[in-house]
């Protein structure tokens, strides 16, 4: 009996020692918790500190480097390329540091939809082109006949197989990178199978083991030679497990890779994030253009006035009519006063919130049909959507998105232009190039011709040579500016001839500009009479109102 009570009592002494224990693990746990926790976040300040600044030299950098080509300023032009590529590059390691800390906290969202395999991976193929180039090294894409749709976030496999083909490109040298796409069938289930095969430097199965690490590469020395922090493959496989598959690599020293991404071609819905996808009525619903030949209004919101900036100038040469502001009061008032056509809006800013903004036009009956495009650094799209957003924006912005966007949000017809010329090569040449800038282009081949088109449709602008047969540019100018229902559209000249004083006399007031053909290449013609047009067409739009440079 007292053998049996001295063995229990140590039993029960051993159980509370265990207890104690386990509760001291659960807490170290809870603090580690707490730890990751912390990390997480101070890695998501910082990144959302830095793209702050990185969106102000992106642009300003895009600016000047615009304005350098436009002038035909080589000596600037490369300085200001490099500032571009090193920008972008600190860019990406910001942005994969912000992917890591959203995974690990458990905020990374997917974005499914329904997409064709092939043209994914033969625009990657045309990304990497130019760095394979530089190492003599050949592309070959070897796409499965009825390769096929899949339903996945198209995003994250583009970013994972854009990771591996640079790596495959970088680690090569006058050798082959083949991407290779099929489609099996494997448990009832239809699989995606992306390979990417190099020819390159190859690894040990020791450093294949610590490949897919955070802040880790096959080895040190390959950081010192090809650079890289070493998070790229392991944010990709991560991105590849989210959507219920995976990354794996064979690989032998000296001899070259192959890395496979495998996923399955529907992704199941329950990866995507509460929000779900984005509806279609949530996104590109058009708002009516403004009457005559004005531009659609928007409304740029944003406490930084170098955003401001570039926002206007860009926006500006698309045609596009601007009215800014630099808080969320003063954002509400414009909307109220001048019922812009499309909304573009930043999160944080002082007193009342982008988030409160939103809410507010949305919650006002007449303001409620302006889109909203969200504007800023903050990655939290879920919020946005919820909230009413037409469509989201992570700066610094992808500029051509940007535009394409407001388009189709503020129904924004392209303007028409009157081409009037008469030389076949010229035309063409002039037409073809306002045509891939967005404008619908009519032309004659003399000013009696046009004339005749005239009386079928005004243009938002005509393009005139002034050597011309049948009726010459001064002639057609004087019957132009006779009829009062053509008698404000903006003329741009773009001639050959050596004008005299009187010849400046007669076009003075009557014209936008004067553009010579003679003195300067093809190109920088043709991207001088676009913008000029441009310029003009905005120019002849209703005055600006409620600008706000802070």
């Amino acid at each position: 009996m007292v053998e049996l009570l001295e063995t229990f009592a140590t039993q029960s002494v051993l159980a509370i020692h265990n207890a104690g224990l386990f509760e001291e693990v659960q807490e170290k746990s809870r603090e580690l918790e707490i730890a990751s926790q912390h990390k997480s976040q101070f890695l998501a300040n910082m990144s959302h500190e830095l793209r702050t600044p990185m969106n102000a030299i992106i642009g300003v950098s895009e600016m000047l480097l615009e304005d350098a080509r436009d002038l035909g300023k080589p000596d600037d032009i490369e300085p200001l390329e490099r500032i571009l590529r090193a920008a972008n590059h600190l860019l990406e390691l910001i942005n994969e540091i912000l992917d890591l800390s959203k995974i690990e906290a458990g905020k990374m969202e997917l974005e499914l939809d329904t997409f064709d395999v092939a043209p994914l991976v033969e625009e990657v193929a045309m990304i990497v082109g130019p760095m394979a180039e530089k190492n003599a090294n050949r592309i070959e894409v070897d796409c499965q006949a009825g390769l096929g749709a899949m339903r996945a976030d198209a995003t994250r496999i583009r970013q994972a197989l854009l990771n591996l083909a640079s790596n495959a490109v970088k680690f090569t040298e006058r050798g082959v990178v083949t991407f290779t796409a099929a489609r099996e069938v494997e448990g009832g289930r239809d699989w995606i199978v992306l390979r990417v095969t190099d020819s390159g430097i190859g690894m040990t199965p020791e450093q294949t083991a610590r490949l897919f690490q955070d802040f880790t590469q096959a080895d040190t020395s390959t950081t010192r030679k090809y650079g890289g922090t070493g998070l790229g493959l392991a944010i990709s496989r991560r991105f590849c497990r989210m959507m219920g598959g995976d990354i794996t690599v064979e690989s032998a020293l000296a001899k070259g890779s192959i890395f496979t991404i495998r996923l399955p071609a529907v992704v199941a819905s329950t990866a995507i994030d509460a929000r779900g996808e984005k509806p279609v009525s949530a996104g590109l619903t058009p708002h009516p253009r403004p009457s005559g030949s004005e531009g659609a209004r928007v409304l740029v919101v944003d406490d930084d006035p170098t955003v401001r900036e570039l926002m206007t100038r860009h926006l500006t040469k698309q045609g596009f009519v601007i009215l800014t502001a630099n808080n969320g009061i003063e954002a509400l008032r414009l909307a109220r006063d001048a019922h812009p056509a499309a909304i573009t809006l930043d999160v944080m800013m002082p007193d009342l919130d982008g988030w409160s903004v939103l809410a507010a036009l949305k919650g006002d009956p007449t303001l409620a049909d302006i889109p909203v495009v969200l504007v800023t650094i903050i990655d939290d799209q879920q919020r946005g959507y919820a909230l009413g957003a037409a469509d989201y924006l992570v700066k610094p912005i992808d500029r051509k998105r940007l535009i394409e966007t407001l388009r189709a949000l503020a129904g924004a017809e392209s303007g028409r232009v009157l081409l009037v010329e008469d030389d076949d090569v010229v035309r063409t040449a002039i037409r073809q190039t306002l045509e891939r800038g967005g404008w619908n282009v009519a032309t004659a081949d003399n000013g009696r011709v046009a004339l005749e088109q005239l009386a079928h449709g005004v243009p938002d602008a005509i393009v005139l040579d002034l050597i011309m047969p049948e009726m010459d540019g001064f002639e057609f100018l004087a019957e132009l500016r006779n009829r009062a229902q053509w008698h404000d559209i903006p003329v741009l000249v773009v001639t050959a001839m050596d004008l005299t004083d009187a010849d400046h006399r007669r076009l003075n007031g009557e014209v936008e500009g004067v553009v010579r053909k003679t003195g300067q290449s093809s190109d920088n013609l043709l991207r001088e009479i676009s913008q000029a047009i441009t310029a003009s067409v905005a120019r002849r739009g209703v005055t600006l109102v409620g600008s706000n440079d802070g």
